[in-house]
């Protein structure tokens, strides 16, 4: 966290761009307005808290974790960013869907989708994020062989957008949402 440089903030730009161009897009393209954006923020909402207390309870696995402002700080902003890319992930399956209430027909095929994708982009970034130095595991943390990717944060991005999802389309179930 010491080495602040502007190559950090290039991925996080991307993604924000993103989040804004596909949230438009679709805001333009669904007949029912308001469910969508309630759709967005339950979805940002969700993604955010349940990131944050999955950050919370895995700040153990990490060397030299501690329950104190910075730590708390620092996850939290981790779970903005990874509700981000909960929701780019929404986005990008509703590109494939063509529906932005995809989420309301979860089946077994999307769930195992949404399982792969997280599974991968996980291991991706936290590699990168392991070879610049953002974090160190403890020895605690269950490795996955063959890629020194810790367990735990790849288990996030396998779980945590299936279970968003769904909740998702639960709070969304009582609203009329037509396909786009």
């Amino acid at each position: 966290m010491n080495n602040l440089n502007p190559t950090i903030f290039i991925i996080p730009v991307i993604a924000l761009t993103l989040l804004g161009i596909f949230y438009v897009f679709f805001l333009k393209k669904t007949t029912n307005k308001s469910s969508y954006k309630y759709l967005i923020f339950i979805l940002f909402i969700l993604a955010f808290f349940l990131n944050l207390v999955w950050e919370l309870l895995q700040g153990p696995l990490y060397f030299g974790y501690n329950y104190d402002a910075q730590h708390i700080t620092f996850c939290a902003l981790a779970s903005v960013a990874d509700a981000n890319m909960v929701v780019l992930l929404y986005f990008a399956l509703t590109l494939i869907y063509k529906n932005v209430f995809w989420i309301r027909e979860l089946t077994v095929k999307r769930i195992l989708l949404i399982m792969v994708i997280g599974g991968i982009g996980a291991i991706i970034f936290e590699l990168r994020h392991i070879m610049a130095g953002s974090w160190v595991y403890s020895d605690s943390m269950p490795i996955i062989p063959y890629t020194s990717v810790g367990l735990s944060p790849v288990l996030q991005f396998t779980l945590l957008p299936v279970g968003i999802y769904l909740l998702s389309g639960y709070f969304l179930k009582g609203r009329t949402a037509h396909i786009m």
